[in-house]
């Protein structure tokens, strides 16, 4: 299974001046696996380390000096760690947090050796008050569940992956091709991008009852993980908070509605767990008058979104047969719909900064209007709107154009690939060609009227 951030990880490896690496994202999106089929490819020697299953070599990483770390390894896991040669892997660093630490160190007195560190629990490590990061020594990158366009790849449709990067308004593709990628999009909504579900989905004959079985096990795993990171208070809320997370994406997020009788500031603890184990992300409301978006975003309002679509539609018992027969954005009141755009726009947005997104609302008395969802594209802010059908009213993304003046608006859905005036018409299967597209748009709309 080949993903897209692996060309990333070979443009670290070949860098002069390169950081220890951090492999940030939520458990079992494949982190382990990536890493080991990295340094199995590009390196002479893989070196593994894994705090969790060997806590023996935590002692190792007291003097934090490289120079002491790397024969002390060599001696406990009888290998040979040699820079410009090995990749050292530290898994489940966050089990070792004197391995962080020694990070920054790699870089000043070894900087020849590639290191990677990663675990499914970083998160709470690094937000750790008492914990001191080594700031500007270590670099990060964040992997997700698999893109729509992973997915494809993972099915071998490699005709399909290249004309998706090829397809333009002056040429869409034809009927029968962008309905078969509909159907091929419904097919990533019932497995969703979880690595072992897409595996289990391609071993047992594409089947989606294999897929739905991974993610009732990895739906259990992340409650086993609360016991981790939560007091036993915390712990009736978090599982509480992760039960209803799946009902809840896509609307004005209140803590009531997870549970009416727990007060607001224990649930707030829940939340936070949560984002940081990356389980839920939260889409932020901002006004949305300049960039960088987050400049004006106010974190108290918010919407959720689930880890990937395929765990939200079997943890929210969605019905399999009206993802493959109904209209696919009017599901759960376009719940879903709205869960995979947003997790297509978080896959697409670049491996080493933070995932983020924002939406925007109008709250004026008898005037109200809501964008789905806004990106940044250079220096314009660019709406976009999930809508349900090959139609749908744009009521809201006009307000928002006529007040905003952007130059471009997004309308994403199940109509085919087109632009009138200002707005860019994309089908679901296209979320990841929308800066190519969107310069596409900008070169026909600046292009001299052609004379007859």
């Amino acid at each position: 299974m080949r993903r897209q951030i692996e060309n990333e990880l070979v443009r670290w490896k070949d860098q002069p001046n390169r950081l220890p690496l951090l492999l940030r994202g939520a458990r079992q999106v494949g982190k382990s696996y990536l890493v080991d089929k990295f340094g199995q490819t590009y390196f002479q020697s893989l070196t593994t380390i894994n705090f969790e299953f060997q806590p023996e070599l935590k002692g190792c990483f007291e003097s934090l000096d490289p120079n002491k770390i790397v024969p002390a390894l060599e001696l406990l896991t009888n290998t040979t760690i040699a820079p410009g040669e090995t990749l050292l892997f530290l898994d489940e660093i966050q089990e070792c947090p004197e391995a962080i630490l020694a990070l920054r160190y790699f870089k000043e007195r070894m900087p020849n050796l590639h290191i990677i560190g990663a675990g499914s629990l970083l998160e709470f490590a690094l937000h750790d008050q008492k914990f001191s990061f080594p700031v500007g020594r270590v670099q990060f990158i964040f992997l997700k569940p698999l893109s729509f366009t992973e997915f494809l790849d993972a099915l071998g449709e490699t005709k399909l992956l290249q004309a998706l990067s090829q397809v333009s308004l002056t040429e869409p593709f034809l009927a029968p091709v962008h309905e078969h990628l509909i159907s091929l999009f419904r097919r990533y909504l019932l497995v969703g991008g979880m690595p072992a579900a897409v595996n289990a989905y391609l071993l047992q004959n594409q089947s989606f009852v294999a897929a739905q079985r991974v993610h009732q096990a990895l739906l259990q795993a992340y409650q086993s993980d609360f016991g981790k990171y939560a007091t036993k208070v915390q712990y009736k809320h978090l599982q509480r908070f992760f039960e209803k997370a799946p009902g809840v994406v896509g609307s004005h997020f209140k803590f009531v509605g997870i549970d009416p009788d727990v007060r607001s500031r224990d649930l707030k603890v829940a939340l936070q767990q949560l984002n940081w184990a990356g389980l839920v992300h939260s889409v932020c409301q901002t006004k949305s008058s300049g960039i960088p978006l987050s400049a004006q975003s106010d974190d108290t309002k918010f919407k959720l979104l689930f880890l990937d679509v395929g765990l939200m539609q079997t943890a929210g018992k969605i019905d399999a047969k009206s993802i493959w027969e109904d209209d696919i954005l009017q599901i759960r009141s376009g719940a879903l719909a709205e869960q995979a755009v947003g997790q297509e726009l978080i896959a697409s947005q670049d491996p080493y900064e933070t995932p983020h997104l924002y939406f925007w609302k109008r709250d004026q008395k008898n005037s109200t209007a809501e964008v789905d969802y806004l990106i940044q594209n250079g220096p314009d802010i660019v709406p976009i709107e999930v809508k349900a059908g090959k139609t749908g009213h744009l009521k809201s993304l006009a307000r928002f154009m006529e007040e905003k003046h952007p130059p471009l608006g997004l309308k994403i859905s199940a109509a085919p690939l087109g632009l009138e005036k200002s707005l860019l018409s994309l089908p679901l299967y296209l979320i990841e060609q929308i800066p190519r597209l969107i310069q596409e748009t900008k070169k026909i709309k600046s292009a001299p009227p052609i004379k007859t």
